[in-house]
């Protein structure tokens, strides 16, 4: 038998309780026009809507499916990270998805030309925004890396260690604030990477998000450079409420 061809990507998908969502995200997966193909973990925290019986039967679609009770989404991720053979690795939510067939294959061509340890493209949420890396990212203020349409190379992760499991929302913010003070290079992807669906646990509007954003801020960074944009994330907070208010039953 021809050796196993290592895959460029690892997509690990974190979920629980995902319904039919989850269908959609794989399916974004397999349509992808890529060889070799990614290398396909999904992450289940114990669902109890039913998908666990339709992910069993898509068993042999699946390159690693741990289906068990975690700590949260961060314990998750780095579940998935631990079972990862691929260079890269890119995290995707149980209602994010590729934009289209071709997204994979034409990142694989961008990431052998890239040098830094995370290459980030283009995600559009649902309702219309959309984020890409800052060409002069300012990380003090917030988050600026969405795992979306992040490729993480996954040395990283031995390297630098894992995401910080205590975290309810902000791991991610923590973790690309580590990397960035070991000076790891965060390379821009001129492609749309993923379909974002809203309301998310970062995209909820709970106080926990903001107050852990503060707290992360204040691990990585002297207190005095703070301030401002600490007020700055208690203002989006309250923003966030009154959108929620405004938006119809």
């Amino acid at each position: 038998m021809p050796p196993e061809i290592t895959p460029l990507i690892s997509v690990i998908v974190v979920c629980k309780n995902p319904d039919l969502a989850l269908r959609e995200t794989l399916a974004s997966v397999w349509a992808q026009h890529i060889s070799p193909l990614p290398e396909l973990i999904i992450v289940d925290g114990s669902t109890e809507d039913g998908s666990r019986v339709w992910l069993a039967s898509q068993r042999t679609r699946i390159a690693s499916l741990i289906m068990e009770s975690d700590k949260g989404i961060y314990d998750a991720m780095n579940k998935g990270v631990a079972k990862a053979t691929g260079e890269w690795v890119i995290f995707l939510g149980a209602d994010d998805k590729f934009v289209h067939d071709g997204v994979l294959n034409r990142v694989q061509t961008a990431l052998k030309q890239v040098t830094g340890g995370v290459a980030v493209g283009e995600i559009a949420y649902n309702d219309g925004r959309i984020y890409t890396l800052p060409k002069k990212p300012t990380p003090v203020e917030r988050n600026f890396v969405h795992h979306q349409g992040a490729f993480y190379r996954r040395s990283l992760f031995t390297d630098h260690g894992v995401f910080d499991p205590t975290l309810q929302v902000m791991g991610d913010y923590d973790y690309n604030l580590r990397l960035w003070k070991k000076a790891v290079v965060f390379s821009p992807l001129p492609l749309r990477i993923s379909q974002c669906g809203t309301g998310g646990i970062s995209d909820s509007g709970s106080w926990v998000g903001y107050q852990e954003e503060i707290n992360v801020r204040h691990r990585h960074i002297a207190g005095w450079k703070c301030w401002l944009w600490d007020l700055g994330a208690v203002v989006r907070f309250i923003r966030k409420q009154f959108v929620k208010r405004k938006r119809p039953a």
